[in-house]
């Protein structure tokens, strides 16, 4: 069985009609013959993957192994990916603490090959079960991106912010955290309507402009606020709308009679556009 997502015609109105019927989705979606032979090839075979060389030497293994974490594309970087997962992360000099990237984190944590424990973690079912679930969330996350990218963008930053702020960090950490993750920072640069150009500065005049578009769209500069339900539900909504503004309106834009009546006049596109980004 294939299986597309369904979106609508995209945009923020394609995003709405995602959440209304995501589980629905998800477990139709969960059926799939392939994604079904990836899972049990994965638990037929982690037992035997006891050290970090036995993982990334099963390409079938590593990629459901990768996949769960949303670090696909590291697939075929299997020297870098063993050197993860042999630092472990007990040390603060392991491979994993020093790439500023909380899924490699995340991946050598659960792995734990070079941790006290070894590859031991491995032959739990309850293991090997969490991975079999992050894995199916991911997954769906890539068949959702394959029809809209900026629909997987905004289920990623959805699940994943709330983590990426928690904890006793500095907010001048939080928010190089949300800068070096790109998923997260496109999302983030995009809702507060931020140029791509202000990547090539400084990276401490970078975190400046995330904070002052924090304060003036957020109300604050703290990045903890970005956990709070309500604010993901609204920078989400100003992600989509600014990427509308980006593709050019249509008439399933807000403010869409108002900038034809604009387009008409001699106001230009510039105020075109200031006025499509007042409505939000």
């Amino acid at each position: 069985m294939f299986f597309q997502p369904v979106i609508g015609t995209g945009g923020y109105s394609g995003w709405l009609i995602l959440q209304r019927t995501e589980t629905r989705q998800r477990e139709i979606f969960e059926q799939s013959p392939t994604l079904e032979r990836n899972i049990d090839y994965f638990r037929e075979n982690i037992q035997n993957a006891l050290s970090a060389k036995d993982l990334v030497s099963d390409r079938r293994l590593l990629s459901v192994a990768l996949g769960a974490f949303g670090l696909d594309e590291e697939i075929n970087k299997r020297a870098f990916v063993q050197k993860i997962l042999e630092d472990g992360t007990e040390s603060s000099q392991a491979f994993a603490n020093r790439l500023n990237e909380p899924r490699y984190l995340a991946f050598a944590q659960a792995f734990s090959y070079g941790n006290a424990d070894g590859g031991a973690r491995v032959l739990l079912e309850d293991f090997q079960e969490d991975i079999i679930a992050r894995y199916k969330v991911r997954a769906f996350d890539r068949a959702v991106g394959e029809v809209d990218n900026d629909a997987r963008l905004a289920l990623n930053f959805r699940r994943e912010i709330s983590d990426i702020v928690s904890g006793d960090s500095s907010e001048t950490t939080i928010w190089f955290r949300i800068m070096g993750q790109q998923p997260i920072r496109e999302v983030v640069a995009t809702a507060f309507n931020l140029p791509q150009e202000i990547s090539q500065l400084d990276v401490d005049r970078q975190r400046e402009l995330f904070e002052d578009k924090a304060a003036r769209v957020l109300g604050t500069s703290d990045p903890n606020v970005l956990a709070d339900p309500d604010v993901i539900d609204d920078l989400l909504r100003r992600f989509f709308l600014v990427r509308q503004t980006e593709n050019g309106p249509t008439s399933l834009t807000p403010g869409f009679s108002a900038l034809t009546l604009l387009q008409n006049t001699a106001l230009g596109a510039g105020a075109t556009q200031n006025l499509f980004q007042s409505q939000f």
